[in-house]
């Protein structure tokens, strides 16, 4: 049987929301700007929610508040976008105040010791979410599933008997399903599930310096306070989290993932110094369509207005410092703790790909992660939920421009162009 054609997403610039969505920005003007979006409410809901008050050490709150300000300057949001952001806002600090509560209930958290975790570097687009999914499979491993990235730490009132479901995943199911009805062709782009292994950018939120905000929102004043801002408090505060995670659910070894650590190895090296890091790499002009159509698309979520033409300005921009930072910096990892993944041979081979993986990070392979990951292949083929015709002209962005921009990557790490 053939495979279905491509599809040409041709609403980036006047997206088709559904009525339900339209009315909703329609009718809830006049009270959007009631909506507020400032630290001290948003602060004052999350402990009303949680019934607690210690946020812990007060360095968030500068990346905060440049969030806020771009927020509120920037990023053009829509009635119903203001209401999701809020309640963004209140769920990420009712969520730092659960850590920080189990912590200081729990001190001996701060003692669990984050062991060599093996860290996926890559652009979006470069096999990074397949290669993820795979290597999580092995139970004697621990990654973080979406579910438990968007609540840590369960509230009190989520008492689950043995062997019943956890009520977080219920709740992440119904935001997905509400998403989803927002921008159906999306998991064409990245398939998202309750379980599905997810980045550890969510932790990172929780400190609010990270750049799951700028894929997120127009927010180019927030974009510039992240690229001239140390990002070690953010790196330390992800590994607090990444004790209490452990100490709850176990077991020792991570696998993480995210974009982001391209540009900020010294950080993540400084955090995680025997890291094994897993770079992919994928012809960096192929991504740029790919990346900047999936952020432009998804922006229709909460924006009033999406321009795909200032996205693909904005985001080839930041795929550009990505790559050059993976560059720059490359000198500070040693030989033995970086690996290289190139996406071609990847796809021709994902089980090889794998188990170079296990043996290059020194995590054996057992007949269990085996059997794990070769079901997790047989369940999840590449492709099945069909695919998305992505074109740098619908992003404003002209293909020999990039390829000669983004030349120097390619030639450091041998990346075919496709």
């Amino acid at each position: 049987m053939s495979a279905a054609p491509a599809i040409h997403i041709d609403d980036l610039a006047a997206p088709r929301l559904p009525g339900w969505l339209r009315a909703a920005n329609r009718l809830g003007r006049p009270v959007a700007s009631r909506i507020r979006l400032d630290e001290d409410s948003l602060r004052a809901a999350a402990q009303r929610a949680s019934g607690l008050s210690d946020f812990g050490d007060a360095s968030f709150r500068e990346p905060l508040r440049a969030l806020l300000r771009s927020l509120e300057c920037d990023a053009r949001l829509s009635p119903f976008g203001r209401v999701a952001t809020r309640g963004l806002l209140v769920q990420l600090l009712t969520s730092r105040l659960r850590i920080e509560d189990l912590i200081a209930r729990h001190p001996e958290i701060l003692r669990e010791e984050i062991v060599r975790p093996i860290v996926i570097a890559g652009l979006p687009r470069t096999g990074t979410t397949h290669l993820h999914n795979l290597v999580s499979q092995a139970p004697e491993l621990r990654s973080l599933p979406y579910w438990e990235s968007l609540e840590p730490v369960p509230p009190p009132r989520d008492r689950v008997a043995p062997g019943a479901p956890d009520p977080r995943i219920a709740r992440c199911a119904k935001g997905l399903a509400l998403m989803h009805r927002v921008v159906p062709l999306f998991p064409l782009m990245h398939e998202m599930t309750p379980e599905a292994r997810h980045e550890e950018i969510q932790l990172l939120a929780l400190q609010f310096s990270t750049m799951l905000f700028e894929s997120s929102y127009r927010v180019p004043g927030y974009r510039d306070w992240y690229k001239a801002a140390d990002q070690r408090p953010a790196y330390a505060y992800l590994r607090r989290c990444l004790q209490a995670l452990q100490w709850l659910r176990g077991p020792r070894r991570w696998v993480l993932k995210s974009p982001q650590h391209l540009e900020q190895i010294g950080p993540l090296l400084e955090t995680f110094p025997d890291a094994r890091v897993v770079q992919t790499h994928r012809d960096p002009v192929r991504i740029t369509a790919s990346l900047c159509t999936m952020i432009a698309y998804g922006m229709r979520m909460n924006a009033a207005r999406v321009d795909p033409h200032e996205v693909g300005a904005i985001w080839s921009a930041r795929v550009e410092d990505l790559l050059r930072g993976s560059v720059e910096q490359r000198h500070l990892l040693p030989p033995g703790q970086v690996m290289d993944v190139h996406f071609q041979e990847f796809m021709k081979d994902d089980l090889a790909t794998v188990q170079k993986v296990f043996e290059f990070a020194g995590q054996p392979w057992t007949e269990a992660a085996d059997r794990a990951i070769r079901a997790y292949l047989d369940a999840s083929p590449r492709g099945r939920h069909g695919q998305i015709d992505y074109r740098l002209e619908d992003v404003g962005l002209d293909a020999a421009e990039r390829r000669r921009a983004l030349r120097f990557y390619q030639e450091r790490f041998g990346v075919t162009s496709e």
